[in-house]
């Protein structure tokens, strides 16, 4: 028995989760997965720049791992340009690092994604207004991969 697969944590998930080529009706079109983690491995190196020690420590693997997850993202996009294939993004073995909260007073915190499972926020912490309402920053919402872990997919 293998070991147990670890969580991969998720800052961001894309707003936009299809690419296709132009031209090309989507009834004849193939399409390769990119997993959430994968595009979360992409976005970290090659977008923020970061370190593969600082992006595995992010996502909370060890930095070979990093390097598999992007490896293959890497690939799945090279193969999806080069040979015209649709871009899928979804699934994987994630959970989003963090939640930003908003209540009506304006006040803002973050919650960090443990205590999101355990004890989801029902008041603001600052002045304990129970009109509170959680922030989706860019790509961050409820579709793929939610308040909750997420598995799905394949690697």
């Amino acid at each position: 028995m293998g070991r147990r697969r670890l969580w991969r944590k998720v800052s961001f998930t894309p707003l936009v989760a299809y690419f296709k080529p132009a031209g090309i009706p989507l009834a004849g079109l193939q399409e390769v997965q990119l997993l959430i983690e994968e595009a979360e491995a992409i976005r970290l190196k090659d977008i923020e720049g970061l370190e593969q020690e600082e992006c595995a420590q992010k996502m909370n693997i060890s930095r070979s791992t990093f390097s598999r997850v992007l490896d293959s993202a890497r690939k799945k996009i090279a193969d999806a340009l080069l040979n015209g294939k649709a871009i899928r993004i979804e699934g994987g073995n994630f959970e989003l690092a963090v939640r930003r909260f908003r209540c009506i007073a304006g006040h803002e915190w973050e919650v960090p994604f443990k205590t999101m499972i355990s004890t989801p926020p029902e008041v603001c912490p600052e002045c304990e207004t129970p009109s509170i309402m959680p922030l989706f920053s860019p790509g961050m919402g409820l579709g793929r991969g939610g308040w909750r872990r997420h598995q799905g997919g394949q690697e």
